[in-house]
């Protein structure tokens, strides 16, 4: 809270009296005649304005404090406080997240003029039209300009960047500040039964609007069914207190301020205004929740290719390690039968087993291109497989291993061919000792008809 400046009290006490009676009647005027009508007619408006004079006060107040909370200060008196420009300077910093000139130390009138001015010359360099309005009006205390001037400033930094369209996509209509806020009030709300938001002040005085508004976002905080417009009071604290405790949306108007006559425009739109950004903030952090999730589902994902990729190049990198010792070993077996088996299983392996690792090695170049050029996409550090396991040492070691299968086949066609021509020798030698052993034995039978003969011969010289 800003100091007060070294103003006497009673020099104060004597601005704001002069400035702010305008309402007050003369005793000339008090002497004409329709002297009871007239004065009943101005009493009628003074006692209006003041009322809405004191509800635009409390509310802009707590709007100011709600702005100035972001960077740990208050005040406690709107027409008071700003008078020495220090805090308005403050809050049209924290409004427009720029740096304005620093305030000028002292307390005196002219140190407070200054102050004033560096923020009203800000206003303009901003584009905003401050009709009839001074330094002096603000450090003199003068309400309607004070509030004028919050007022202008909630125009500018809270309401005319709001935008909304409406239509078909061909058809768009698109309205701004005031028009858009409404308009975004109608939108959010019109499927909800008793709520029909026309205007910014009678429409929201038995607080249906504004628990409409809070379940649309926030269905959980409010059991809108259970809302009778025959109980405004209940509907707005209700509603304001969801607000303050729940969503953090400071609580600028009380009930009585709304449910009333005439309930003050400004005032509510000051409100309303603050559910707007908090509602459209609310869905931008969603939006970037979602992207932020879409960011780290995609890492996930590549994340889980690369595991894929490092698991299915170690695979097949120790596949063809085993598959060259296999086809290395040079232990053959003894016989063309034997060879011949080999030879087939070898004839598998390159028809049946080696084909789908083929596939496996291309499907892998093919993964390592769709990791890095998704990570490139995303702005991310390319990954590298690690030594041994890149694409070129694949296929080196896919080289080696045409390498021993080619060898591994010259060995067996070659073993072939040794046992088959073992093979046919010893065809031929089975043959020959075949024919050999026939011979013999027609020996042996001639022989053994000899012998016989003989015998017989030497039998019959003997008996002679």
């Amino acid at each position: 809270m800003t100091s007060t400046t070294d103003f006497d009290n009673a020099e104060i006490s004597q601005q704001y009296s002069r400035i702010n009676t305008r309402f007050d009647i003369t005793d000339e005027e008090i002497d004409n005649d329709n002297c009871s009508a007239r004065l009943f007619e101005r009493s009628r408006i003074k006692a209006l304005a003041d009322e809405r004079e004191a509800v635009q006060k409390k509310t802009f107040t707590k709007w100011v404090n709600s702005i100035l909370s972001r960077v740990g200060c208050r005040i406690s008196d709107l027409y008071l406080d700003l008078r020495d420009g220090r805090m308005l300077i403050k809050l049209l910093e924290v409004l427009s997240g720029e740096r304005l000139p620093k305030p000028t130390k002292g307390r005196m009138r002219i140190h407070c003029l200054e102050n004033v001015d560096k923020a009203l010359q800000f206003l303009k360099e901003q584009r905003v039209h401050l009709e009839n309005m001074g330094s002096h009006d603000i450090v003199d205390g003068n309400h309607r300009l004070i509030l004028g001037l919050i007022w202008t400033i909630i125009l500018r930094f809270q309401i005319q960047d709001i935008v909304v369209e409406t239509g078909q996509a061909d058809q768009k209509e698109t309205r701004s500040a005031k028009d858009a806020l409404l308009l975004w009030c109608q939108m959010k709300t019109k499927e909800y039964p008793n709520v029909n938001i026309r205007n910014f002040t009678t429409s929201w005085k038995d607080g249906m609007a504004f628990n409409a508004l809070i379940h649309k976002h926030r269905p959980d905080l409010v059991d809108f069914n259970k809302l009778k417009r025959s109980n405004p009071s209940h509907n707005l604290q209700s509603a304001f207190n969801v607000a303050e405790q729940q969503l953090g949306v400071h609580k600028l108007l009380d009930p009585e301020d709304v449910f009333t006559e005439n309930p003050d425009e400004k005032s509510i739109i000051t409100y309303v205004v603050a559910f707007y950004h908090y509602f459209s903030k609310m869905k931008q952090l969603a939006v970037e929740g979602k992207r932020v999730g879409k960011v780290l589902d995609h890492a996930i994902e590549t994340e889980k290719t690369i595991d894929k990729y490092e698991t299915l190049s170690s695979d097949l990198l120790t596949w063809i390690e085993q598959t060259i010792i296999v086809l290395n070993n040079r232990k053959l077996a003894n016989s063309l039968t034997g060879v011949q088996q080999q030879l087939q299983a070898f004839n598998t392996y390159r028809t049946v087993e080696k084909p789908p690792k083929f596939q496996e090695k291309g499907n892998l170049e093919v993964l390592l291109f769709t990791i890095q050029s998704r990570m490139r996409a995303n702005k991310q550090r390319v990954y590298t497989p690690k030594e041994g396991a890149l694409v070129a040492d694949i296929n080196r070691g896919w080289e080696r291993l045409e390498g021993a299968e080619h060898e591994r086949e010259r060995v067996l066609r070659d073993e072939l061919i040794r046992q088959e021509k073992l093979e046919q020798t010893a065809r031929r030698f089975d043959r020959k000792a075949a024919m050999r052993e026939t011979w013999l034995l027609e020996n042996q039978r001639l022989v053994a008809q000899v012998t016989h003969s003989q015998t017989t011969l030497w039998y019959h010289l003997i008996l002679l």
